[in-house]
């Protein structure tokens, strides 16, 4: 298997870059066609613990939102294999059971802590409007929500994901591990149904990671839950919404 990986990163970089890039376009398509198929059925599964109101009838905005949301991070994807063929990113192609972990643990409470900075300035009056509120047009989330962003905003995460790869020289495992976690946080905030268990929030370490219900208040109070994957910098900074308990338990019954 190691071999297999390895001829595979061989092959994407030595591939000419337009062709890459079309293999980035498929496997962005891909995801996102995983991500509302699975959304859709996650709902219907969870339909009696809802969260929010259903969500309106799907319109050619957030269509075209979602697919320029596709395109981009296509586009991200690409900039990151030009900027690792430069050599301004590195990459651990070891399988160091601890250095994968490590790496994982780093990458994912760095991103959480980048985004969450990220969307609080995001809120900021002077850049709202510019790069914010398309997201906030959709009170009520659905899975193709997660992909109705700003092309502002798209590029933005995008980039702070490449500045921190270009910092911290991470594994590829590490890679493709917080690259799942990240869609699956990033679905389940957009589902409006809640599907974690009653004692969710009440387990010592699952009360600080994100929930469905966690996300949906957000959009529906754009005050408070700027985090994504956690609860901890809310937490530490005050913006935890003070009815998440409540509507947490409301939406599983």
């Amino acid at each position: 298997m190691p071999d297999l990986f390895a001829r595979f990163f061989d092959t994407l970089y030595t591939m000419p870059l337009w062709v890459a890039a079309v293999w980035s376009l498929l496997e962005n398509i891909l995801i996102f066609a995983v991500c509302i198929a699975v959304g859709e059925w996650l709902i219907r599964r969870y339909a009696n613990h809802a969260v929010t109101e259903p969500a309106p009838p799907l319109t050619l905005a957030e269509v075209l939102l979602a697919f320029s949301c596709v395109l981009l991070n296509a586009a991200v994807t690409i900039i990151g294999i030009a900027l690792w063929r430069l050599e301004l990113i590195h990459v651990d192609f070891g399988v160091n059971p601890l250095r994968i972990l490590v790496d994982t643990v780093i990458l994912f409470f760095a991103m959480d802590l980048l985004m969450y900075v990220f969307h609080r300035m995001a809120h900021h009056r002077l850049l709202y409007r510019l790069i914010h509120s398309t997201h906030h047009q959709y009170e009520n989330p659905r899975p193709l929500t997660l992909f109705a962003l700003n092309p502002f905003e798209v590029l933005g995460f995008g980039g702070l994901w490449l500045l921190l790869l270009m910092i911290y020289p991470a594994n590829w495992l590490s890679i493709i591990i917080y690259l799942t976690l990240n869609i699956v946080f990033g679905l389940v905030g957009h589902l409006g149904v809640e599907p974690m268990p009653n004692n969710w929030i009440r387990l010592p370490m699952t009360r600080y990671i994100s929930t469905s219900t966690f996300h949906a208040e957000h959009h529906q109070d754009g005050g408070y839950n700027f985090g994504f994957y956690t609860l901890i910098w809310d937490r530490l900074f005050g913006t935890l919404s003070p009815d998440y308990v409540a509507d947490f338990e409301a939406a599983r019954g």
